[in-house]
């Protein structure tokens, strides 16, 4: 009988759970992206927004929350209440800002529920025509003759970037001067000039310069060619393997969310990404779409702070305040 009454209850319980489920939503939902309004992250955000307005019958509501690298947005979501109706749109700043930064209002494993992966994008290695170095692996051995004497530059210490080059040092055992900026605009037109040896640059940014032999593509750093640039190996396939570092955005719910609405945003999200017109208006932002499970979405960043806290480490890149 005490068996008996144990299964009454967990059948009973499970059948709420899915009728609350059910009946989510019933009013709109609040996505937060931790970043003003027109960069990468809003872009993604604004495109999954619409997306899924239909099949969840309700609107959602995107907000800015911008600062402090994105840890403002991020750590009002984790604060925010389980009941499905606040969601963070997040980029792989979530896994940097832990190891970049020693004091975070977050954490990045323990206070947020993994929906999924939505998207992710690759940058692309440049130099200058005036290195000579037809290939990453002329590149490599370049560096190696001359240590210390190429130089790279960068939107600012710790931004993607910066951390993909330095990955790159780090596997394959090269010294490059890194040569800091505020801002992208300021780097490309070095590199241009020919100031800076060469740089790692969102690929849409870089395509133009390369077509018209501006610059020079040596490989991308996702494990798979980029579409926009399907000509330029990866780096992984040319001289360093297993090489990756990717821009991702994925979406996360704050801890203690019920799993059936976690379950249910999954499986809706994840068909709004197989549409031809999703895929279509990612790529013209240069990411492509993915659909991960929650788990695999947990260890993707359980995986990128570890990566990035060696990174960190070999580069002697110290935590800020």
């Amino acid at each position: 009988m005490r068996r008996f009454l144990v299964a009454l209850a967990l059948t009973i319980l499970a059948g709420i759970a899915d009728a609350r489920a059910q009946a989510y939503p019933s009013r709109p939902i609040t996505l937060v992206v931790p970043f003003p309004p027109g960069g990468s992250t809003d872009a993604a955000a604004r495109i999954m927004a619409e997306r899924m307005r239909a099949p969840l019958g309700q609107p959602i509501v995107i907000e800015n929350v911008g600062g402090a690298g994105g840890s403002i947005g991020v750590g009002r979501v984790a604060r925010a209440a389980p009941d499905g109706y606040t969601f963070l749109m997040v980029a792989s700043t979530l896994s940097l800002n832990s190891v970049l930064y020693k004091k975070v209002s977050y954490d990045p494993i323990k206070d947020f529920a993994p929906i999924m992966q939505v998207a992710s994008a690759p940058n692309v290695l440049i130099v200058n025509p005036a290195v000579p170095a037809k290939s990453l692996t002329e590149f490599i051995a370049l560096a190696k003759q001359k240590p210390g004497q190429l130089t790279y530059g960068t939107p600012g210490i710790g931004t993607s970037p910066h951390m993909c080059m330095e990955l790159l040092k780090y596997m394959a055992g090269i010294d490059v001067q890194h040569i800091p900026y505020r801002g992208v605009s300021q780097s490309v037109t070095d590199i241009l000039g020919g100031r800076v040896s060469g740089m790692v640059l969102n690929v849409l940014t870089a395509k133009p310069h390369i077509e018209a032999g501006q610059l020079r593509a040596l490989g991308v750093t996702g494990l798979r060619r980029s579409e926009a640039l399907p000509n330029v190996p990866t780096i992984a396939e040319t001289a360093v393997p297993t090489y990756e570092a990717l821009q991702w955005f994925g979406i996360l719910a704050p801890a203690g969310t019920p799993a059936p609405i976690v379950a249910l945003l999954q499986a809706k999200i994840a068909e709004g990404l197989r549409a031809p017109e999703i895929k279509a208006r990612l790529a013209a932002d240069g990411a492509e779409a993915v659909a991960t499970t929650p788990a695999e979405f947990a260890a993707l960043i359980n995986d990128e702070i570890e990566k990035w806290t060696v990174v960190a480490k070999a580069a002697n890149i110290q935590p800020e305040d």
